[in-house]
């Protein structure tokens, strides 16, 4: 399933479409970036890859380990998580694609884990299972020392299949949990959350102790709240932010306030995933701040991050998937956010990780 030698057929001169893209940095500043590629489109010969770089993300690796399941069976919507125990978690979810459906209606959230995340060759744990369905965003530690999964299986028929009806009752924006530090996973409970699509959801520990669900929808952004630590949700509203069907990216910083990264919506354009921009909020999401614009053009979408020991916001994010096949990263500061410009030395936007355009059209000329 996870390989880690002959590499050399998942190079990227050998790759067409990719995106869907997640970012972790170590405490020593090793940067690692997955993203899932295979074929020509969503189907059986998707995998995950995962790159690396050692000098603040100037020069990338090609993969030193990929997600490649057997047969007829796709590895997709991959993420990474370095967890408050120092390991390196590499997320992905798994279906049998057959008969031109991309998902057998209960797919699987699996992981494998590295401990040696700053060398250039990881080692890997074996696979684990921990939830049917799909996560393709990071977890969160809870002030109770709880992890939270934001799992999901998927209400509707989605690429020609849907859950059996034996797993209805888990088709919610979910909350899987450990307790006891990543050992045992359980399902603890899933918002409702009216109009949502796909359920690429975020979860985020209020000050208040609540939880606050965040889903893509239809029209932006819906949301629910839990004050039983996620088993119980409250009624969804289905557009508590507008902007595009798309997913996007929120975050609790070191200094205790928000970050969101989404598209500025455009009602002339309703669904155009373009205009990626960054805010601040310093109220629990109440009110946003600011807004860097981390990339004005159409076709950017998908953005991940985390945030570097310096304070130093990195953010992943896919560009023209299908015809350029770039995964891009900004590197910036709460302060170049709330001004709307950069104003810290060491941002930069706009900075290509891997690109399979490139390559495709060098080939043809």
């Amino acid at each position: 399933m996870i390989k880690i030698e002959d590499l050399e057929k998942y190079a990227t001169i050998n790759r067409g479409f990719q995106g869907i893209p997640g970012i972790e940095i170590t405490p020593k500043g090793r940067l690692w970036a997955t993203w899932y590629t295979g074929g020509d489109t969503e189907g059986p010969e998707n995998f995950a890859v995962l790159v690396t770089s050692a000098d603040g993300g100037k020069h990338w690796s090609e993969p030193v380990a990929v997600i490649d399941p057997p047969g007829n069976y796709r590895a997709y919507d991959p993420t990474l998580w370095i967890g408050p125990d120092g390991i390196l978690r590499w997320f992905w979810a798994e279906t049998e694609s057959l008969d031109g459906c991309i998902t057998n209606g209960i797919d699987g959230v699996w992981f494998v884990a590295c401990s040696n995340i700053e060398d250039d060759k990881p080692e890997w744990s074996g696979p684990v299972r921990i939830a049917n369905g799909v996560m393709m965003n990071k977890p969160i530690v809870l002030s109770d020392g709880d992890w939270v999964f934001p799992t999901a299986l998927w209400c509707k028929d989605i690429g020609g299949k849907r859950a059996p009806e034996e797993l209805q009752c888990e088709c919610f924006s979910n909350s899987t949990v450990s307790t006891d530090g990543g050992c045992t996973f359980c399902l603890r409970g899933g918002a409702d959350i009216p109009n949502r699509a796909f359920d690429e959801h975020h979860i985020v520990e209020l000050k208040d102790g609540r939880l606050w669900c965040l889903v893509r929808t239809e029209d932006g952004i819906g949301d629910s709240f839990s004050s039983d630590k996620g088993a119980t949700w409250s009624k969804g509203r289905s557009n508590a932010m507008v902007g595009p069907c798309s997913r996007f990216f929120i975050k609790r910083l070191a200094s205790a306030n928000l970050l969101l990264v989404n598209h500025v919506f455009d009602k002339n354009e309703k669904n155009v995933r373009k205009n990626l921009t960054a805010w601040i909020s310093e109220d629990d999401g109440k009110s946003w701040l600011g807004g860097l614009m981390l990339d004005e053009r159409r076709d950017v979408s998908y953005p991940d991050g985390c945030q570097d020991d310096d304070g130093n916001i990195w953010i992943i994010y896919d560009h023209s998937r299908y015809k350029h096949g770039d995964i891009l990263f900004a590197k910036f500061t709460e302060e170049d956010v709330l001004a709307g410009k950069i104003v810290s030395k060491t941002s930069k936007l706009k900075q290509l990780i891997n690109t399979t355009g490139g390559v495709k059209i060098r080939a043809k000329i």
